[in-house]
This record gives structure tokens, C-alpha cells and sequence, in this order.
């Protein structure tokens, strides 16, 4: 693995689930984060939320973290994708076909990064048009600067409210 062995960088994710026993799902996931990314040093609450982009009887439980971590974003995004997969994710979501998932881990923001290829965009390209990502984001990053539209966490979050 490449690591920036004299940085630490700000990852945020988000979090959701939608089956099984979401909130020991997202606190498991946080804890495999943990052990695999990097120190987790804020999350947020956990938010209940309806589907977005899809129709299911499931709502969602969501939040967001900070990590502190040496990996870079591809590293970050193959771990993330691995704890999905350890903890029973069967498929991603592709072409903006949704389906309810035992957990969802998105890279959010890397620093100040603005990072773009075929497997990963970072910022998240749709982080500022969703609630169920600005509401927990907010609570543990309300004056984090959005790198591409510069406006601060909690003004994209009123934007949308």
C-alpha cells in the first residue's frame, strides 16, 4: 500500500443501511473503518431517513464519520467497498439503480482534494443535493468549505432544507 507516511488526511464518509439491525450495521461498520482506515474522530448521530432514488418499505439509518488516515482515496475506496462486501453487501449501486443494502459506505470529501477517475469522484458528486448526507455531515463538519462550490456544509444543507 502507498501511504503518505508524514500526512494525515480529513476523510469523511457517509453511512447508511437499510436491513437487518441498522444501527448495529453502521456501528460495525465504524468499527472495521476503525481498524482498516484510520482513527475515527467524530460521527455523527444517527439519522432516520426514506429512501432516495428507489421505493422500499425500509427507511435508512445514516450518519457520517471523520477518519484520520495515511491511505490515499483509491485505498480508502478499496477498503470501504471490502468492509461492504465482508459485512454481506451482495451489489453496488449502479447507473442510479438503488436497492436496499445491509451497508453503504461513500467517500464524501479527502482533505481539500478534488480527485476524478473512472472508479472514484471526490467530492462526491451528489453530496450537495442530499439531505440524508448533509444533515450528519453538518453535525461533525457544519463549517467544512466544499472544495468545487465553496460554500460551507451548513449552507449546502440550507440550500436544500
Amino acid at each position: 500500500m502507498l501511504l503518505d507516511k508524514d500526512n494525515l488526511h480529513d476523510v469523511f464518509l457517509g453511512l447508511g443501511s437499510n436491513i437487518g439491525d441498522r444501527g448495529e450495521n453502521l456501528h460495525n461498520a465504524i468499527n472495521k473503518i476503525e481498524e482498516r482506515i484510520g482513527n475515527v474522530i467524530a460521527t455523527s448521530a444517527f439519522y432516520v431517513t426514506k429512501p432516495v432514488g428507489f421505493e422500499s418499505e425500509n427507511s435508512f439509518l445514516n450518519a457520517a464519520c471523520l477518519i484520520k488516515t495515511k491511505l490515499r482515496p483509491m485505498q480508502v475506496l478499496q477498503e470501504t467497498q471490502l468492509i461492504e462486501t465482508e459485512m454481506g453487501r451482495k451489489t453496488k449501486s449502479e447507473n442510479k439503480i438503488y436497492v436496499d443494502r445491509i451497508i453503504d459506505i461513500d467517500l464524501l470529501l479527502f482533505d481539500d482534494e478534488v480527485y476524478v477517475n473512472d472508479k472514484l469522484t471526490l467530492p462526491h458528486p451528489h453530496l450537495h443535493e442530499r439531505d440524508f448526507v448533509l444533515l450528519p455531515l453538518s453535525e461533525i463538519a457544519g463549517d467544512y468549505i466544499h472544495p468545487v462550490l465553496h460554500k460551507t456544509i451548513n449552507q449546502l444543507k440550507a440550500e436544500i432544507s
